[in-house]
């Protein structure tokens, strides 16, 4: 496609000025789009608007909206959320290791940028800020190509990005968003090989998928979060109750929000009729196996598809297991590599659900919604990797690197 091969060349020349452009410039960039996104606050809402209507026309789910929606405080967030990348260090340059060889060859591994990153993602024009601040700060061009629902917001923010980006010192060409939203686009993107380095997939199960079995460029996978809490014999019932209703209802569409419920059968009895009362109450929909539902006969039975779905919702399943291996058996067995949680007092049940629960983040004792580039200290990220090769977990600066080797000599030979 012409769009993509015209932005695809403009992002290669970018990425080689880019990959050597100084810490200071990068960061003075930074700050002058967060400042930037701030003063255009009310023309990037008009926008973001426009968006919601049509969203809303189109009979887009409220998850959805929710995802989609920008108001002056997510716009703030944004904002913070690009100087906290500017002020992290530059992993440009930096060393990984050194080594001198018996022979007197000094090796130094260093971290150098990827290139040129690819970014496909739905409804979420946050992504559009948090994705290109991390390529800018990483010393990647980036092209991006968001959802339809969210077009008109994602011009809005790439607009005020590269008219304040390029007036502070980056290259044209650094931050780039395909105007084309059909699938064709997509499809082309995810076979750019002449352009991309790397394309990385940010939405759900269907979106990641076509990346996986479509792109002939690398790929990182983020994965969708069908994440557990699991109540032990020995939790504290009160935490446990305000963790669940955290990591579920404070923002059940996103990928760190809990989707399952697992309580050990010695507290089920006095935990679960409370909490799922709770839950209801709060307009979640409950769905449980058949202990859950003696306990809580407004529950709906759960069907085995259940235990695999990502709902993005106020939906959730729910399960009585007999010990903390039967809970990490089913986790294990129905997670997608995202979040899992457990809530206990016991020292040797927590460090045996740390280390044999397969996953990119486990919690103790806390929700899962602190899965979060923002929340670990990295500003923001690219994505959240449930794969595991190249990076895994929420998806910083370092992980937007790769590495080569510097070898000085002295006229060694072999």
């Amino acid at each position: 496609m012409r769009e993509l091969n015209e932005k695809g060349k403009l992002a290669k020349q970018a990425s080689r000025k880019l990959a050597s452009l100084s810490a200071s410039v990068k960061d003075k960039a930074l700050l002058e789009i967060a400042d930037a996104l701030v003063d255009r606050t009310d023309y990037i809402i008009a926008e973001n608007e426009k968006d919601i209507e049509a969203g809303r026309e189109s009979g887009l789910k409220e998850g959805l909206i929710d995802r989609l929606m920008l108001d002056k405080d997510r716009i703030a967030g944004i904002a913070e959320g690009l100087r906290q990348i500017a002020a992290l260090p530059d992993p440009v340059g930096e060393a990984v290791s050194r080594v001198k060889r018996p022979n007197g060859l000094k090796i130094t591994k260093v971290r150098v940028p990827l290139g040129v990153i690819g970014i496909i993602y739905e409804a979420r024009p946050n992504v559009t800020a948090d994705a290109a601040g991390l390529c800018v700060k990483s010393g990647n061009a980036v092209i991006l190509r968001g959802g339809k629902e969210a077009f008109r917001s994602n011009m809005a923010i790439v607009k005020v990005m590269q008219d304040s980006g390029y007036a502070a010192g980056l290259p044209e060409g650094s931050i780039n968003l395909v105007e084309d939203t059909t699938r064709e686009s997509s499809t082309a993107l995810m076979r750019l090989t002449e352009y991309l380095d790397v394309i990385i997939p940010r939405g759900g199960a269907g979106l990641i998928r076509a990346v996986v079995e479509n792109a002939t460029v690398p790929a990182i996978e983020t994965g969708t979060g069908n994440c557990h809490v699991y109540v032990d014999a020995d939790a504290d019932l009160e935490m446990a109750k305000k963790i669940i209703i955290n990591a579920k209802t404070q923002r059940p569409s996103v990928c760190n929000a809990e989707e399952k419920l697992l309580v050990h059968e010695a507290v089920a009895g006095e935990f679960l009729p409370d909490i799922l009362k709770e839950l209801s109450s709060r307009g979640v929909e409950i769905v449980g196996d058949e202990r859950c539902r003696a306990l809580y006969p407004d529950a709906a039975a759960a069907e085995e598809e259940d235990w695999y779905t990502e709902y993005l919702e106020l939906k959730i399943g729910v399960k009585v297991v007999g010990s903390v291996d039967e809970a990490i058996a089913h986790i294990n067995k129905y997670n997608s590599g995202h979040s899992e949680a457990i809530v206990t007092n016991s020292y040797r049940n927590a460090q045996k659900f740390l280390d044999e629960v397969d996953a990119a983040a486990v919690y103790v004792n806390a929700s899962t919604r602190f899965t979060d580039g923002f929340e670990f200290g990295f500003g923001a990220e690219i994505g959240i990797s449930t794969q595991k090769i190249h990076a895994r977990g929420p998806m910083g600066l370092k992980e937007l690197t790769s590495t080569k080797y510097i070898i000085e000599g002295s006229g060694q030979i072999r």
